[in-house]
């Protein structure tokens, strides 16, 4: 064959279509054998706290479907940056998972020298919950509404406050994406955990938060709920409109839990655990045992989840930056 550049391009495309054949052929064949032995999930946070108690849940249901143990490793500290290095360098086999929250996703504006790329390092499996922020006050603050709230912060600036369980955590940054989006001044108030920020907030010394299950503080009178921060209204807090639908359009803030491989895990791997995950966390039992913890099953595609990542890092990438806030 004469070497022309034509001949040359034409050779190259039956090289790489035998090699790509190849590639999917042996990523076929592995996934088929897979699992052979148990999975690891990593769990970037210690036993005991929701994290952990979704992340047992997960590997409760994969188990199960899988035929093989899946075990569950907390490795906590450093905002989650050591389970997610330790993934991050793991083989890229489907024998280690990670199951992260949203610290996962903006650390990387909170501190220098993250030893992983959340986007480059990681393949999205699925979703698995979500538990929204809801927006409370103190009963003596006048207000019993979104709008309401914002007219009374444009009209004192300066002279409310908001509590947080600490700097950088989703509540915190709730707060400070609902100052920029409705352009008020509200002084925030950081606690070290969110159960001495609630207790401050029932007994007025500070007067609002986005707080997490608080629902039962609700119902008992000791504080008022004015709206949920989903972009829908959430079964959790039932008859409650969404911040988004009471004059801030677009405000969204949620706990989120997720499921990630290691970049470069066979897409039928993927597929697998995305079906079998999904399947479990949608099951009328775990539903209900969410419900009770707080949260919600939202399984997802990994599309869907690639989109809420980069929509996440989008957000409170420009909020961190905004107020220059540093990892604790």
């Amino acid at each position: 064959m004469e070497d022309t550049p034509i001949n040359r391009t034409v050779h190259f495309c039956i090289v790489t279509t035998i090699i790509t054949a190849f590639v999917c052929g042996t990523q076929s064949t592995f996934a088929q054998s897979w699992p052979a032995k148990p999975v690891r999930l990593i769990v970037t946070a210690p036993a005991g706290g929701s994290l952990d108690f979704v992340g047992r849940l997960v590997a409760q249901g994969l188990t199960a479907s899988l035929g093989q143990s899946v075990l569950v490793d907390n490795r906590s500290g450093a905002n989650g940056a050591i389970g997610a290095e330790l993934a991050a360098k793991s083989p890229a086999d489907g024998y280690t998972l990670l199951i992260v929250g949203n610290n996962f996703w903006v650390v990387q504006f909170m501190q220098d020298h993250v030893p992983y790329d959340p986007v480059r390092d990681f393949a999205p499996v699925t979703l698995a919950v979500r538990t929204p922020n809801i927006l409370i006050v103190h009963p003596s603050l006048p207000v019993r509404s979104v709008k309401e709230l914002i007219a009374l912060a444009k009209a004192r600036p300066g002279q409310l406050n908001y509590a947080s369980g600490s700097s950088g955590s989703t509540v915190h940054l709730a707060a400070e994406l609902f100052k920029s989006m409705a352009g008020v001044n509200i002084v925030h108030v950081p606690y070290k955990g969110i159960g001495p920020a609630l207790i401050d907030l029932m007994a007025g010394q500070t007067q609002m938060m986005f707080g997490l299950s608080v629902m039962s503080h609700v119902r008992s009178g000791r504080l008022r709920a004015l709206a949920v921060t989903t972009l829908e209204p959430s079964d959790l807090a039932p008859g409650l409109p969404t911040v988004a639908a009471s004059g801030l359009p677009g405000f969204e803030s949620a706990v989120i839990y997720s499921v990630l491989a290691r970049a470069g895990t066979s897409l039928a791997i993927i597929q697998r655990l995305n079906q079998d995950i999904g399947r479990h966390l949608n099951g009328a039992e775990v539903k209900t045992l969410l419900l009770n913890d707080g949260s919600e099953a939202v399984a997802s595609t990994p599309a869907q989840l690639s989109t809420t990542v980069k929509a996440e890092i989008t957000r409170w990438g420009k909020i961190i930056k905004d107020i220059g806030l540093r990892a604790e």
